[in-house]
């Protein structure tokens, strides 16, 4: 059976693993298309996975391969690879789905080519993403020589932003069930323990909750090794008073609210309770700022004025919110916005931001706790439920 009639074949169960109904996105498209028209944008060429689910509901584990989403004020075309044709089916209600032979990249060129010349002269595009293939854009550039391809990423942002209430039932959902992992793996921190034992401890909370595949693996290191973002778990052993850092995300419907919690083997040492009070003193100062009106500069001169005493001393890496929402491997950071000096950007209700407050003491050892955060009509609402303790319950 050729993928064609595999799609054919699979028609009855068109949509039954959408996460979300018709209404909702219907609603996403049209706020889209308004964005379009308002920019003179004649049609969208999208690549990034997290955009095709925002607007199909398209739900996969295989982020690797090209896949494709054309949005145009007549046609939705969403096309994929030959072993993508049961998700781009069952995931979606989209009609118009085009499967191209795994290997036969080749096949990609036709039905783009074909889509985008029949609309106007500008095409939305996320040059920023690597998803967009180069050798794609570069022969649809070739065979259409009348369209220009423009940059289109914040179109797409300045609506993901804002959640709808069917977004934050679903981040909510995933606060919840990253706290249960999040705990497990914390009262699981002991002197002579594993940090890939700890780290599986709270995978398996996670996965019993509930949780989908997620966008980053549980986050474990200890001692040294927390001074140095973004290394993980390693079979390395857990010595006496040493610092835990830990940072969960649980996947559901694709939505994460991570968190992050520091847990010391033992008692935590004067120099830790410090470094983590100033922690405390950052989030403190970034909730009453994350208000509707309040631009993410001022919030991030707010927090770094909580900061300044630690300054020199402890590395921090100068964002201190970052937008979550749907996302698919290797990151569960929405890229729509930041918290961070420099962004003019103001706050509006239904935005949430994970407050990644680390400070890391190089050589030595990393403090961070962190909540997900919903924008409110007083200001920042913590969605997940940080106990902020250095001490396991």
């Amino acid at each position: 059976m050729q993928h064609d009639e595999y799609r054919h074949h699979l028609a009855p169960l068109a949509g039954s693993e959408c996460a979300f109904d018709e209404a909702e996105l219907q609603r996403r498209r049209s706020a889209v298309m308004a964005a379009m028209r308002a920019t003179d944008v004649d049609a969208l060429l999208l690549t990034a996975p997290a955009d095709i689910f925002y607007l199909t509901g398209y739900s996969t584990f295989e982020v690797s391969v090209h896949s494709a989403l054309v949005l145009t004020p007549e046609r939705l075309l969403l096309q994929v690879p030959s072993i993508e044709v049961g998700p781009a089916v069952t995931c979606t209600r989209v009609e118009d789905i085009r499967s191209y032979r795994w290997e036969g990249l080749a096949e990609v060129l036709d039905p783009l080519t074909e889509v985008l010349g029949g609309v106007g002269e500008c095409i939305g595009i996320d040059p920023w993403h690597g998803s967009l293939r180069q050798g794609v854009l570069d022969a649809l550039r070739q065979r259409l020589p009348g369209h220009e391809f423009v940059d289109a990423s914040a179109l797409l942002h300045g609506i993901k932003i804002v959640k709808s209430s069917a977004e934050l039932a679903c981040l909510a959902e995933s606060a919840r069930v990253t706290g249960l992992g999040i705990e497990a793996a914390a009262d699981a921190v002991r002197a002579g323990a594993t940090d890939s034992e700890i780290a599986a401890v709270g995978a398996q909370a996670l996965h019993q909750a509930g949780s989908e595949f997620m966008s980053m693996q549980p986050i474990v290191v200890a001692g040294a090794r927390s001074s140095v973002g973004h290394l993980n778990h390693r079979r390395r052993p857990i010595a006496a008073e040493e610092s835990v850092f830990l940072e969960f995300g649980a996947a559901w419907n694709r939505y994460t609210a991570p968190m992050m919690r520091t847990v010391v083997a033992g008692r935590p040492s004067s120099q830790m309770l410090e470094v983590f009070d100033a922690c405390r003193r950052i989030y403190d100062a970034l909730l009453p700022a994350m208000r509707p009106g309040n631009s993410f500069d001022s919030a991030a001169r707010d927090a770094e004025a909580a900061f300044e005493s630690l300054a020199r001393e402890a590395y921090f890496s100068g964002v201190f919110g970052y937008a979550v929402g749907a996302q698919f491997p290797p990151s569960w950071v929405e890229g729509s916005g930041f918290i961070a000096r420099g962004q003019s950007r103001c706050f509006e209700e239904g935005m949430v931001f994970h407050l990644p407050l680390c400070l890391r003491l190089p050589g030595e050892w990393g403090i961070g706790c962190s909540d997900t955060v919903r924008v409110s009509a007083e200001g920042g609402v913590p969605m997940t439920d940080n106990p902020w303790s250095l001490t396991a319950a």
